[in-house]
């Protein structure tokens, strides 16, 4: 069975230029060392490209649509030509809409608010918060996680083959888990929905800043992700797809661009004739620059050459779990296997320590952002670290002092603009801490695990 898988050109390119790339953060045992920003998967760090394209624009900056000004018009201009740059780089169909969202979580809460009367929705436990929680109001079918692709297939058809096939249904599945990075079988996911009557949206938040994302290719109905994890970080994502569910709900949010027309009635109401395009779901002023950072993202990454980019990830993907195989205490947390195709994130624990311990000497002693916690993905990290899903966590760290077991874990994420040494110095330090312990003392504060400065005491 065939899934996303990484393309095999081998030429290599070089890292993207990146804000930040040159900041100096102070270490707790002295000096400063360049900033090593391994967290992808939370927030990427905006392109250089895009932050000129935005900086070329603010001089410019307007309201959309309804000024007769010379830079409203050019403002709205460029809103709208920046729905056609999203559309061309998910390969929307011709009758897709894209509508302009705050972030992934907002664009399936806004698709859960378009579900028809008592559908139906089929979502793994193994999904982001993001799409697993926003379907409140519609009867939710929550499945297991599968061990292998394969499996997921199965488990999806049988839970679909069990519905009531009259009514409306959806399946939400991520296109990349935000915990191991693995890719999922959408195309084959896609196909058993529909043959069973199901809808699909794919939650691409960890997929589309690696791999290329092709709507129709794959044969989804949507897809969301956000911005600021697609080198973008300005506070807007993309909901893309079918019109129809969308165009029959009410507005997400009701006010001035998602009405065409309102009147007085006689009796003192009001009459409201509404959008039927993606306005409708695009109340008030728009964030232009957050829209027009999406499409010079989507610009640079296609121009880049997304064949050329993926071939480099997967390098430092081998060279990452290469480098933590190579010390025993440590677990790199995986659902399909060793052989599965990811893309770069990557999490793991690491025997003797507290998983908040570990990433706040990464980051005191070494100058390495990671994140550490659930993910917001709790039932899923529950899951791999063999503790029971439905225990209560935190996306941040537990209330667990240094060296205490706590049940979250450690995750490294990275991309486009991710140069060879931070990654060496990842596995430097990894070897290090785990060989010679910290060399700092730490402690609990409000929830995190920071270095012990009041006694500035070294171990």
């Amino acid at each position: 069975m065939s899934v996303l898988t990484a393309a095999t050109d081998q030429s290599f390119c070089a890292p993207l230029p990146v804000l930040g790339k040159d900041v100096t953060v102070p270490l707790v045992t002295g000096g400063e060392v360049t900033y090593a920003a391994l967290d992808y998967a939370a927030s990427a760090p905006a392109l250089q490209r895009v932050w000129d394209d935005v900086a070329a624009y603010a001089p410019y900056y307007g309201s959309v649509h309804r000024g007769a000004g010379y830079l409203s018009q050019l403002s709205t201009d460029l809103f709208e030509s920046s729905r056609v740059t999203v559309a061309e780089f998910l390969g929307c169909r011709d009758d897709d809409q894209v509508v302009f969202t705050r972030s992934t979580t907002d664009s399936l809460n806004l698709l859960a608010a378009a579900l028809p009367a008592d559908c139906q929705v089929f979502v793994f436990e193994t999904e982001h918060h993001a799409s697993l929680l926003p379907w409140r109001d519609a009867r939710v079918t929550y499945l297991n996680a599968p061990r292998t692709p394969d499996q997921a297939v199965e488990t999806l058809e049988r839970a679909l083959a069990g519905r009531d096939p009259y009514g409306p249904a959806l399946v939400c599945v991520t296109g990349a888990s935000n915990v191991t990075g693995e890719l999922w079988p959408v195309k084959e996911l896609a196909a058993a929905a529909h043959a069973h009557g199901a809808r699909i949206v794919l939650d691409a938040a960890q997929l589309a800043p690696h791999h290329p994302v092709d709507i129709a290719e794959l044969d989804v109905d949507w897809v969301a992700f956000s911005g600021h994890k697609l080198y973008a970080p300005f506070g807007s994502g993309v909901l893309a797809g079918r019109s129809d569910w969308l165009t029959a709900a009410e507005p997400y949010l009701a006010g001035g661009g998602a009405s065409r027309q309102v009147a007085r009635r006689a009796d003192g109401g009001v009459d409201v004739e509404w959008h039927t395009t993606a306005a409708r779901h695009e109340a008030g002023s728009p964030n232009v620059i957050g829209v027009y950072s999406i499409a010079s993202a989507c610009k640079a990454l296609t121009e880049a050459g997304f064949d050329s980019l993926v071939a480099r990830e997967q390098r430092l993907v081998a060279e990452v779990r290469a480098g933590l195989a190579e010390v025993p205490e440590v677990k790199v947390l995986s659902l399909f296997g060793d052989d599965a195709p990811r893309v770069g994130v990557i999490s793991f624990v690491v025997a003797g320590w507290n998983s908040s311990h570990f990433a706040a000497a990464l980051s005191a002693e070494y100058g390495i952002g990671v994140r550490d916690g659930l993910f917001c993905a709790h039932p899923l990290v529950r899951t791999l670290l063999g503790s029971d899903p439905q225990d209560v966590g935190e996306c941040g760290a537990p209330e667990a002092e240094p060296g205490e077991k706590s049940l979250n874990a450690i995750r490294i994420s990275f991309g486009a603009g991710t140069p060879d040494e931070h990654v060496e110095r990842f596995l430097r330090a990894v070897k290090e801490l785990v060989s010679e312990g910290a060399q700092w003392k730490y402690r609990t504060e409000d929830g995190r695990c920071v270095p012990d400065r009041g006694t500035a005491t070294q171990v």
